[in-house]
């Protein structure tokens, strides 16, 4: 097929394109991201392909009105079958000041920041003077990659390629994934309906930097994982005239958040890469107003990366520094007790959340503490996180003999980790990759084993034989009503991953940008011969 029939092949057609799609604000949570699923099935139907086979489009429902969309290239004379991968939901704008109007608009954004120059980080400056670089909120995460897949679409679909392509692209990967968690269950529908096995999980997040003034092209042969191991602290009441009379949340907070930061018990290294060290995230205070009265009860966000260690082990970890922070806490406290000569309060109890659950089990009945839980669930004003505290806090305030405790669980969300480096195939196209960079386009690429920046890769690939998540669900307050995770869907969409993307700078900045080059010109012939050496492949088998 010439090139000229082609819609989206040359770099400024290309570039179009993602300015067309950047300019569909889809920022988390807003209505942008609802619609955006609706005008990407109109760009689809511009191909001729989808134009005959429209029903080849799929919306997978995402809650909150988003949908997730695939799009099958069917070649009809195989099953082999690449997944291509993005989101669209972009982080929001208000670092944008008096230019949030044009964020969404790369073009007109990059001619303002030359009016305002000065304003700009040194690093952004030179690159806004060397004109390389395209600014604008999603062009570099990661409305390029969408671009990307589109491109491969339509050359398929006009070349009739003899490999199938399913193009995926998800909402609320920036939050919570709800868009790739959704999509699992019908991307195996998918390749049930059309026979199709899926050999390549292809993302194409971009190349992120691994310290700051990095300049370096990285691909990744896959994606480092997640975890929010929390607590919530439950102590006793008192009037702060009398405060030895009860024991604070904050006081034994901060025995856990004292051991829980920084802590090298959970650090991973594989391929000589290193998980970043935990840290809390987010502190509640339980208590809704002022008072004299003390803060009984509070909890903690803790934030776990992962390589290799699954939920259950996770768990184990955290619990075993909770004991020992906890009995820390009832040392110096017991102390202090002695000093001011007070009799001290019982032991400071440490529980899992499903222990919590199986005690009010026994003590409310099941039926009982399902209404507690309903009754928190009607607050629609709260996100998963607070709703996981909230019916941890109300149990414990039907279980108050328990307290002084401490109730450990997960809060969403949890991306596992998702590694496939070992992988023959991964390899050889990792190889590919940095040949054609540096032959065709003097490029050296990097590979790097774990994606830092979380991708969405971590909801396919899942291990077969792992049966850590069970912990997870058990305890996850929130799971099955507000959040959940398909791991069993997961663990049959069993293909290795590999992320290629465009080379960009500064996500979630205000002077986020795209390397126009890498991503009109490079990433495109690569892509394209990744994808190209795996029909070629299949048809010499």
């Amino acid at each position: 097929m010439e090139q000229k029939n082609m819609k989206w092949n040359e770099p400024e057609a290309l570039q179009d394109l993602l300015c067309e799609v950047v300019s569909w604000q889809s920022r988390t949570g807003t209505q942008g991201e609802i619609d955006f699923s609706y005008k990407i099935k109109e760009k689809l139907l511009e191909l001729p392909y989808f134009q005959t086979n429209n029903s080849h489009i799929h919306f997978h429902d995402a809650g909150k009105g988003r949908n997730a969309v695939t799009a099958l290239y069917h070649s009809g004379e195989a099953n082999k079958t690449i997944v291509l991968i993005s989101h669209f939901d972009t982080v929001h704008t208000e670092e944008f000041g008096a230019l949030k109007d044009l964020a969404f608009h790369p073009k007109a954004l990059t001619e303002a920041f030359k009016e305002r120059i000065k304003e700009l980080p040194l690093d952004a400056q030179e690159d806004l003077r060397s004109g390389d670089y395209l600014f604008g909120r999603g062009t570099m995460d990661m409305k390029m990659g969408l671009v990307l897949h589109l491109h491969l679409l339509e050359i398929a679909s006009l070349e009739k390629w003899p490999i199938n392509l399913v193009l995926l692209t998800v909402p609320d990967e920036e939050v919570g994934s709800a868009g790739m968690r959704a999509a699992v269950d019908g991307l195996n529908t998918i390749s049930e309906q059309y026979d199709l096995e899926y050999t390549l999980f292809l993302n194409s997040e971009p190349s992120f930097s691994q310290k700051p003034q990095d300049e370096n092209y990285y691909i990744y042969s896959g994606t480092i994982g997640k975890i929010m191991p929390s607590a919530l602290f439950y102590g006793r009441e008192t009037h702060a005239g009398e405060p030895l009379s009860g024991m604070t949340g904050h006081y034994m907070a901060s025995y856990l958040t004292k051991e829980m930061e920084f802590n090298p018990d959970f650090a991973e290294e594989v391929y000589g890469e290193k998980t970043p060290l935990p840290i809390c995230l987010k502190n509640y205070d339980l208590k809704e107003d002022y008072s004299t009265q003390t803060s009984h009860h509070t909890a903690a966000l803790y934030n776990v990366f992962l390589m290799k260690k699954n939920a259950a082990e996770i768990m184990e970890i955290f619990k075993n520094v909770a004991l020992n922070a906890m009995e820390a806490c009832q040392k110096d406290y017991e102390t202090i007790c002695k000093r001011e000569n007070v009799e001290p309060l019982g032991n400071i109890n440490v529980l899992e959340y499903g222990e919590l659950v199986t005690y009010a089990n026994e003590k409310l009945s099941e039926v009982k503490v399902e209404k507690i839980k309903k009754e928190i669930l009607q607050n629609n004003g709260l996100d998963e996180r607070e709703i996981s505290i909230q019916l941890c806090d109300h149990l414990m305030s039907y279980c108050q003999e328990l307290a002084p405790a401490t109730i450990l669980f997960f809060a969403p969300p949890y991306y596992p980790a998702i590694n496939s480096t070992e992988d023959d195939l991964i390899q050889e196209k990792i190889k590919l990759t940095q040949e054609t960079l540096k032959k065709e386009c003097d490029v050296d690429a990097k590979q790097v084993h774990y994606f830092n920046g979380i991708s969405d890769l971590s909801y396919v690939n899942y291990d077969k034989h792992d049966e850590g998540w069970r912990a997870y669900k058990l305890n996850t307050p929130a799971w099955g009503s507000v959040y959940s995770i398909p791991f069993e869907g997961m663990q049959k969409l069993q293909a290795p991953v590999l992320n290629i993307g465009p080379f960009g700078k500064d996500a979630h900045k205000l002077t986020e940008r795209l390397h126009k080059e890498s991503a009109f010109v490079h990433t495109p012939l690569v892509l394209r011969k990744v994808v190209e050496s795996m029909f070629v492949h299949y048809m010499s088998v």
